[in-house]
C-alpha cells in the first residue's frame, strides 16, 4: 500500500520559514514526478511546486518563485519544500503528491489530476 506522509507544518510569523517533508512508502518514485499543492480555506487546491523524477527539473507557481525550494532524496523516497519569507496568503493545507507515470510535458506537472497518490496534508498558518 502506497502512503505519503507529510510533516513540518505549523504556525509561523510573516517573514519566517518552514520546511515541509513528505515520506513515501510502498513503492519508489525515483523516476516519477512529485509535487506540492496547497488548499487555502474555502478555496480550491492549487499547484505550488514540482520536481521531475531525477530532481533535475523543478517547477514553481509564480506566487512562490524565489521563496520556496523543492528538493527530493530518491534514496529516501522523500520530497521536501523549504519555504522562506512566508506571507499570510501562504496559509493553507499543504499536500504532497506523486505520480506513477513519467510525464511527457511540462504542463503535466501543474495539474492535480496527473497525480495518483496524495498525502493527508499538513497545515501551514502564517500570522501577520
Amino acid at each position: 500500500q502506497v502512503q505519503l506522509v507529510e510533516s513540518g507544518g505549523g504556525l509561523v510569523q510573516a517573514g519566517g520559514s518552514l520546511r515541509l517533508s513528505c515520506a513515501a512508502s510502498g513503492r519508489t518514485f525515483s523516476g516519477n514526478a512529485m509535487a506540492w499543492f496547497r488548499q487555502p480555506p474555502g478555496k480550491e487546491r492549487d499547484f505550488v511546486a514540482a520536481s521531475s523524477g531525477s530532481g533535475g527539473i523543478t517547477y514553481y507557481a509564480d506566487s512562490v518563485k524565489g521563496r520556496f525550494t523543492i528538493s527530493r532524496d530518491n534514496a529516501k523516497t522523500s520530497v521536501y519544500m523549504e519555504m522562506n519569507s512566508l506571507k499570510p496568503e501562504d496559509t493553507a493545507v499543504y499536500y504532497c503528491a506523486a505520480s506513477r507515470r513519467v510525464f511527457s510535458g511540462g504542463r503535466d506537472y501543474y495539474s492535480p489530476s496527473q497525480y495518483n497518490y496524495w498525502g493527508q496534508g499538513t497545515q501551514v498558518t502564517v500570522s501577520s
